[in-house]
């Protein structure tokens, strides 16, 4: 009997035992699905799992590499226009030059127009940049990225600061180029296929706008206009070769396509420029370009300035004639020497109702006009001028009620 019991109480014990070890499994395995809940919830939005940095390209841009005659291991470049909010992607098709392949809408960027130059002061930079594989983030929280390699050595030699300027997914930007995770997913495999072929870095170049002679004329008095003036330069070599220009700094300054003369003398970006050269080729025909765009930039800005300037003295007289409807001391000119001295028209003839309209005007020595009695206050001529000119105070209906207007001109006696 005894034993008996004991052999039920060790088995009860051990059905205990199990009992605590299912629920700490179950409370294991709550949290566990927790995790992969929240998890999910932080993860990508385009939801291509842990493989995002090895999807191929979309099949619409697989089709576009196909009818441009180009290969899917052939390098690319990227051009980015701030005021535009685009990103465009160039590949280099099989006939060596290079031709637009996509345009994506950027999704966010930060600051306004102009260059990036201290850390924290979210704005996007501006410039030409290159991208290596090492630059490349398969891992990033926003999808996929790649760095922009900011500060370069133009940004260096200016003094310029920032860390982990980028273009990625997420569309959330705080001095980056943001774009969605799908546009970003196909940028990525474009960039990740081209160092597949043999491209060593790929050029991203940051523009504010698209460097037309209509642009730079809209922006001719930015305080970063030189700047954008240097950045065109690189723009045009692009423009007329369609081959990314070679990327040099001497001097503070960007260089383009230049090839030192003598071999093995480097450029230093804060350095005196050595002595080099570019391909006459390339050098006659940006110079062609930008005499183009000069004469369309001259002829702009002079339609630009002369616009402005009617718009200034447009503006200056309306702010004088606003001062006359509002009773301004100064007033010059027959409508504003009219309105000033309407006041006292009215009190000449209030103050002697009984005196005949040829008597009034004889004593007031002007000559008067009644606006009609069976007419409201604001058909007066302060209520016509409350109507046509578009400017100026506010008309009130005691002040739209002025009535007379008084001039210099005396009228001859009658006989």
């Amino acid at each position: 009997m005894v034993v008996q019991r004991l052999l039920h109480m060790q088995a009860g014990f051990r059905q205990g035992i199990d009992r605590l070890r299912g629920v700490r499994a179950a409370k294991l395995g709550a949290v566990i699905v927790a995790a992969g809940l929240l998890a999910g919830c932080q993860g990508d939005e385009f939801g291509v799992g842990s493989n995002k940095a090895q999807q191929p390209v979309s099949a619409s841009v697989k089709r576009k590499m196909t009818d441009l005659n180009m290969s899917t291991t052939s390098p690319i470049m990227i051009r980015i226009f701030k005021e535009e909010s685009s990103l465009e992607v160039w590949k280099q098709a099989r006939t060596g030059k290079y031709q637009l392949l996509e345009e994506f809408e950027i999704c966010k960027w930060s600051g306004k127009l102009g260059p990036k130059f201290k850390e924290g002061d979210r704005q996007a930079p501006e410039g030409f940049y290159e991208i290596t594989p090492g630059l490349m983030n398969p891992n990033s929280s926003y999808h996929l990225a790649f760095n922009l390699g900011y500060p370069n050595a133009y940004d260096q030699s200016h003094g310029r600061t920032g860390t982990h300027l980028m273009v990625h997914g997420a569309c959330s930007s705080r001095g980056c180029y943001a774009m969605t995770d799908e546009q970003v997913q196909d940028i990525y495999a474009l960039a990740r296929d081209s160092f597949k072929g043999g491209q060593r870095s790929f050029q991203v170049q940051a523009f504010p706008f698209r460097m037309t002679p209509e642009n730079m004329a809209r922006h001719r008095d930015s305080e970063h206009f030189d700047f954008w003036k240097m950045l065109k330069t690189g723009y045009d070599h692009f423009e007329v070769t369609k081959t990314p220009p070679k990327i040099s700094v001497c001097e503070k300054k960007y260089v383009f396509d230049a090839t030192t003369l003598v071999e093995g003398i480097p450029f230093r970006a804060s350095a005196k420029c050595p002595d080099y050269q570019v391909s006459p080729r390339i050098a006659s025909a940006v110079a062609a370009k930008e005499r183009i765009d000069n004469a369309k930039f001259q002829k702009l800005a002079a339609r630009f300035d002369a616009r402005e300037e009617r718009q200034k003295r447009w503006e200056e007289r309306s702010n004088r004639l606003a001062e006359a409807l509002g009773g301004g001391a100064d007033e010059t000119g027959v409508a504003e020497a009219a309105l000033a001295t309407s006041g006292q028209a009215v009190a000449a003839t209030v103050a002697k109702p009984e005196a005949a309209p040829d008597q009034a005007v004889a004593e007031a020595g002007v000559e008067t006009a009644y606006a009609p009695q069976d007419k409201p206050r604001g058909s007066s001529v302060g209520g016509f001028f409350k109507r046509w000119v578009p400017f100026g105070p506010k008309v009130t209906g005691e002040e739209a009620g002025a009535g007379p207007i008084e001039t210099e001109v005396v009228p001859e006696a009658k006989p």
